[in-house]
């Protein structure tokens, strides 16, 4: 105990003793020194929040930007800012803020090695919000989990799923699984297989299938449509379909077309033929 406060004293109160507390000479020199460290944290706290307003801005202010960065920026900008200031206010009540950070350091080891598991999400959250392989408004698929991101924490990825159910997902899972973004690219290639009877005109089929699906408006023309018989299954001849879309349609559109193209080789007597089963039953 007495070579705590005996470090106390030469280490963080610069060698002063009890009695130098007591002195008038001291408590003038503490008041001036509290009206000066509440004139530094005002000073402080002001400078760090236009700071931190001024670097979200510049998100909002350019579309092309990440909102999700820069807020994470300018709160991260506030904080440094906000940590200076409390150490220049500590060295105006001539404290040692070389010992304090020290401590300070020590201390944060310490928690750090308690807190491993949330401090990996915190550094996977650094990373998301740094290389954003996702951002919020992305449909994407990650760690299982399908949905809308709706916020990047430090900490969390938050997903609406499909059925606009939140989903939390840890960042340390997100950042250490395959991600799926949907959403990147603004076109996708959408698919289908469809099957038509063995004595069907294939070149017939293949015409109704490419006319009704480049009659609709959300069918892109380049690239180039592929529509070709694909394989001879057991009961059908099968052609396979990938026409390019815009993301933002693809799910309805890839619905749409299966319904269309059912009703067209349907109105052009085109026959869709379907698994059978013969049983034959032995002569007793």
């Amino acid at each position: 105990m007495d070579y705590i406060q005996s470090l106390m004293a030469t280490e963080v109160w610069d060698g002063k003793t009890l009695g130098d507390f007591m002195s008038l000479e001291f408590l003038a020199s503490i008041v001036g020194s509290v009206l000066a460290a509440i004139a530094i944290l005002f000073v402080g706290w002001t400078i760090a929040a236009w700071a931190g307003r001024r670097v979200r801005k510049i998100g909002l202010n350019h579309k092309h930007l990440d909102d999700t960065l820069f807020n994470f920026l300018g709160s991260l900008v506030r904080y440094i800012i906000l940590g200076f200031t409390f150490l220049i206010v500590l060295n105006t009540f001539g404290v040692q803020t070389t010992s304090v950070v020290a401590a300070v350091g020590a201390a944060g080891l310490a928690i750090g090695l308690a807190l491993q598991g949330t401090l990996s999400n915190v550094a996977a959250g650094v990373m998301l919000i740094l290389f954003r392989p996702l951002k919020i408004g992305d449909f994407v698929d990650v760690a299982g989990k399908m949905g809308t991101v709706k916020d990047v924490t430090l900490n969390f990825t938050e997903l609406a799923d499909l059925s606009n159910v939140q989903v939390i997902i840890p960042n340390s899972e997100v950042w250490g699984n395959v991600i799926t973004n949907y959403s990147i690219y603004p076109k996708r290639r959408a698919e289908w297989t469809f099957g038509v009877g063995y004595g069907v005109n294939l070149k017939q089929a293949e015409e109704v299938i490419r006319d009704t699906i480049m009659a609709d408006e959300r069918s892109h023309s380049d690239p180039e449509p592929f529509i070709q018989v694909n394989n001879l299954g057991d009961s059908s001849v099968d052609f396979l379909v990938r026409v390019w879309c815009d993301s933002a349609v693809y799910f309805q559109y890839q619905a749409d077309m299966k319904r269309k193209v059912k009703e067209a080789l349907d109105a052009a007597d085109v026959d869709i033929p379907f698994p059978t089963r013969t049983l034959v039953q032995a002569a007793e």
